[in-house]
């Protein structure tokens, strides 16, 4: 049975795939905000977020999903650096962890699913060949 859920912007209900938390309409629209706000960028870079929430009329908080997401990044230097590492809270351009704790993190990760090493059998019983040749 398939699993039905109400889309979190509009309350619609829709077809939960698993992924998605929101309608397909809702969807369409935050992919046009997206295309409208990255146009702008492209047109305008260095802008502020403020600035482009203004001109594209795309709220601040979407663009800073964008960011996290890894979908736009913050170029230049100065003041209008927004994101900060989840972990750390060094200034970051882009995502949610810094370059140095994503790579930490991914080496704990792979510590965490290394196979676990099998234990050396402590062989009790041994047969040579001359042992078996006493038998006969």
């Amino acid at each position: 049975m398939a699993d039905i859920r109400n889309c979190r912007k509009c309350g619609r209900i829709f077809q939960y795939d698993g992924f998605n938390k929101n309608c397909e309409r809702c969807r369409k629209n935050e992919e046009e905000d997206f295309r409208r706000v990255k146009e702008y960028l492209y047109d305008n870079p260095g802008a502020t977020i403020s600035e482009v929430s203004q001109e594209t009329e795309v709220e601040e908080d979407l663009i800073l999903k964008y960011l996290r997401q890894g979908r736009l990044e913050i170029t230049g230097e100065g003041g209008s650096l927004v994101l900060d590492c989840e972990r750390c809270g060094r200034a970051i351009r882009t995502g949610r962890f810094c370059d140095q704790c994503a790579e930490e993190m991914a080496k704990e990760m792979r510590g965490a699913f290394k196979p676990p090493e099998k234990e050396k059998q402590k062989v009790v019983n041994k047969m040579f060949i001359t042992d078996m040749k006493k038998k006969r």
